[in-house]
């Protein structure tokens, strides 16, 4: 169950309702959520495989400057060139695909998950939302990310419903 104060700041931050929220998968320091547990298939029957969905709006802008600067590119190459860290990313996306699959299966999105995994980096704030929620070690790009942005809740309350 998500609380109405959470699915309150949840709209606040995303400026609409949340859709398909499973649970609060991370708190951000100010208190707030930053990243939900989603359903992997929203109430409209849609098919959605993003399991860990960033919310928090200054994180959001962190990781789109990362994008911005070309750290997708360069986690790339890494990929490609580091036997160990692609392995380590294809384990990130093994734990991604049972994590949705506790919640539920669908076969549309069966071996897929999110962010590029496990051969691509496509997008920062999937492989960010993984790492804040499972803990360190378990997306190692997701932990490279996350340890290059500032600490987005020090300034308060994230979020149009909380400033």
């Amino acid at each position: 169950m998500v609380s109405q104060e959470d699915q309150e700041a949840l709209a606040g931050q995303l400026n609409r309702a949340a859709r398909g929220v499973v649970e609060v998968a991370h708190r951000c320091v100010c208190g707030q959520p930053d990243v939900v547990k989603t359903a992997p298939r929203l109430d409209d029957g849609t098919p959605f495989p993003t399991v860990y969905y960033l919310t928090c709006p200054r994180a959001a802008a962190a990781i789109g400057t990362l994008e911005a600067d070309g750290v997708m590119r360069d986690f790339a190459q890494e990929l490609e060139e580091d036997p160990v860290l692609a392995a380590a990313y294809a384990k990130a996306h093994e734990d991604y695909l049972a994590v949705r699959e506790e919640i539920e299966h669908v076969e549309e999105i069966a071996g897929i998950s999110a962010g590029g995994m496990p051969n691509r980096v496509k997008c920062l704030h999937v492989l960010v939302a993984h790492s804040l929620a499972a803990g360190p070690g378990v997306n190692p790009l997701g932990d490279k990310a996350l340890a290059m942005l500032p600490e987005w809740g020090a300034r308060g309350k994230c979020g149009q419903a909380c400033e």
